[in-house]
């Protein structure tokens, strides 16, 4: 292989890479980030390198070119005849003869299968945008979920030196004659337990940590740091509005209108069937000149002279039956996708009424882990402290008090994280970005 074509099949596959990131980046899903970078990154680098994202670009690509070979006419036909006997002519004999012929098919044909064409290669985008805002959905719950792992991780190292704090104070109790051993084995198993929680948090960071590398087409080794989630970002929650973005920019629902679309195309192609296919032809014949005594004697004026012709024809529609049953076909296939559509339709409003309730559920939760309970739980926690110190109550008190706020705050790390999936599934089921604000 040359030099000269080494170079050129680099460059083809450079422009075909190029070609798909530049599509990719042109086609790229309306998504919000609340300004986190890392996420922003995580999600570029899945669009850009998930090879099921890949996969449904090149697709749409293939479907692309099906375009023009769907508008294109037949091959015209091309016909050699060489007479062993030729026959024979007042001008002389016929040696052989050429002929071409061209077939069209009826007026519009050829415009339904480009328009029928362009529909599925347009559905073919919308499965594409489909398939990135999946992507996009899918990085953003395991992420989310990898940053309610962190900061329950973060707590449970904050619990566990809580604990052997208490447990030095036990000590401390116990070598004085104020407390009983019973209460520093007690703080020791409480400290083996946050231990163990840890362990079972840092499995699930390890399987989580896997699920991105997977979404973004890297090694499921690749170490990602520490996700923490920053203030939540306001949403304003108007259901009719998002219902209506909805049906305008969900890739499901526009895949669905165009499903209909080229359905309305394909019964139109069905009912040409009726009409007849045109056929023109052009045919030149060879003829040499006359050899026998009389045409010798006086050849005729046009002695030799080679034959032309055109020819017209038409094909001729008689299988009815056949043309009915593709005709009830067509309609029944749009009916089909009309009924598709609708479901899409429905699944927008199910979709945005099951978000919207589930993000003012976890908005008025938050609002009572953070006005309420964590401050009560932060109250009660320091007054069982000062009463353990008092020698006024016992371990099994400060123990459960520890306990209670523990829940509070994993519980609210948990919140935090659902919030922010809640908006990530309005985001899918409306097809567009939800919201942008950054939270007070």
């Amino acid at each position: 292989m040359s030099i000269m074509r080494i170079v050129a099949i680099a460059f083809a596959v450079a422009a075909t890479e190029y070609n798909i990131a530049a599509s990719a980046q042109a086609q790229s899903p309306s998504y919000s980030t609340n300004g986190d970078a890392a996420l922003a990154a995580l999600i570029g680098e899945a669009l850009e390198r998930n090879p099921r994202v890949r996969q449904a670009l090149l697709e749409h690509r293939a479907a692309e070119l099906r375009i023009p070979q769907a508008g294109t006419l037949p091959n015209p036909a091309l016909s050699l005849t060489q007479h062993v006997f030729g026959p024979q002519t007042r001008v002389g004999p016929q040696t052989s003869s050429l002929s071409i012929s061209q077939a069209f098919p009826w007026f519009g044909t050829l415009s339904d299968r480009r328009e029928i064409a362009a529909a599925e290669s347009a559905i073919r985008g919308e499965s594409y945008d489909e398939r990135r805002a999946e992507t996009v959905r899918e990085v953003k719950l395991a992420y989310y979920d990898l940053a309610y792992l962190d900061q329950a991780l973060r707590i449970t190292e904050e619990e566990e030196e809580l604990l052997l704090h208490y447990e030095a104070l036990a000590q401390a109790r116990y070598s004085q004659g104020f407390g009983q051993q019973q209460e520093v084995i007690k703080l020791q198993a409480e400290v083996t337990r946050v231990l163990n929680r840890r362990q079972e948090l840092l499995r699930q960071r390890v399987d989580l940590e896997a699920i991105l590398n997977i979404l973004v087409n890297r090694s499921v080794e690749t170490p990602i740091a520490a996700v923490e989630i920053g203030a939540g970002p306001v949403a304003s929650v108007d259901d009719q509005r998002l219902h209506a973005t909805g049906l305008g920019a969900r890739p499901e629902v526009r895949a669905a209108r165009l499903a209909v679309e080229g359905g309305g195309h394909a019964l139109g192609l069905a009912r040409r069937q009726y009409r007849p296919g045109l056929t023109v032809g052009v045919a030149w014949g060879n003829v040499l000149g006359r050899r026998d005594d009389a045409g010798l004697a006086a050849p005729p004026p046009d002695n030799g002279q080679d034959l032309f012709s055109l020819t017209f024809g038409a094909s001729i529609p008689v299988f009815r039956s056949s043309y009915d049953a593709g005709v009830r076909e067509a309609r029944a296939h749009l009916a089909a996708a009309e009924e598709a559509h609708r479901d899409a339709v429905n699944g927008v409003a199910l979709a945005v009424r099951s978000s919207a309730f589930r993000i003012r559920t976890i908005e008025g939760q938050l609002a009572l882990f953070e006005r309420a309970l964590l401050p009560q739980a932060e109250q009660a926690l320091r007054a069982t402290e000062e009463a353990y110190s008092a020698g006024v109550t016992g371990v099994l008190e400060l123990l459960d008090s520890e306990e209670v706020l523990l829940d509070v705050r994993l519980g609210l790390a948990r919140l935090q994280a659902d919030y922010m999936k809640a908006l990530a599934e309005m985001e899918r089921a409306i097809g567009s970005a939800f919201p942008e604000e950054e939270g007070s």
